[in-house]
């Protein structure tokens, strides 16, 4: 099974070794806007994977695809989730599919 840190991409890594004051501000403000949030937890996930479709942040995808699935979320909701935008932003977001999908089945 995979680790959290496996997961992340290597610009996250590398914000928590080299910056870590500053990631951990981040993690605070983070942690503070999901508690402000009146989506339940499993809409929140699946919402943050629509946006980072859309701002093709796909490095960022396998750990909250992983995450929603902890959740609860289906491979169609994450299929959906990553497809969302479609409308707004084009056929962008259908880079991330691959990555979502390989994050979602792998262990």
């Amino acid at each position: 099974m995979m680790n959290e840190k496996s997961l992340m991409s290597n610009a996250f890594q590398t914000f928590i070794k080299e910056a870590p004051e500053h990631q951990k501000v981040w993690m605070e403000t983070v942690q503070k806007l999901g508690g402000a949030s009146k989506l339940d937890a499993k809409t929140e996930a699946l919402s943050y994977i629509a946006v980072l479709a859309v701002l093709r942040l796909e490095g960022g995808l396998p750990f909250h695809v992983k995450h929603a699935k902890s959740l609860g979320a289906t491979r169609e909701e994450i299929i959906s989730a990553v497809l969302v935008g479609l409308p707004a932003a084009g056929n962008v977001v259908i880079q991330a599919l691959p990555v979502a999908l390989q994050a979602f089945d792998s262990e």
